[in-house]
């Protein structure tokens, strides 16, 4: 009964943080601005450390079950 939950929640949880990565790196390597009106540096940390979180806590979630 608490699968359920925990799938949908390390699912939503991995690929946002998957997904979050990737258009990190995709705008860093172009050379565009990460976030607007933030410093280059800041925005890129920032945005890691946020998807790097995320795709941790999916992948605490699946291991919960």
């Amino acid at each position: 009964m608490e699968s359920g939950p925990a799938i949908f929640a390390g699912a939503a949880f991995a690929l946002f943080g998957a997904a979050l990565l990737l258009w990190t790196g995709v705008r860093l390597r172009q050379g565009e601005p990460v976030a607007l009106g933030v410093a280059p540096r800041t925005a890129a940390v920032v945005t890691t450390l946020s998807g790097a979180a995320s795709l941790l806590l999916g992948i605490w979630c699946f291991g919960r079950l």
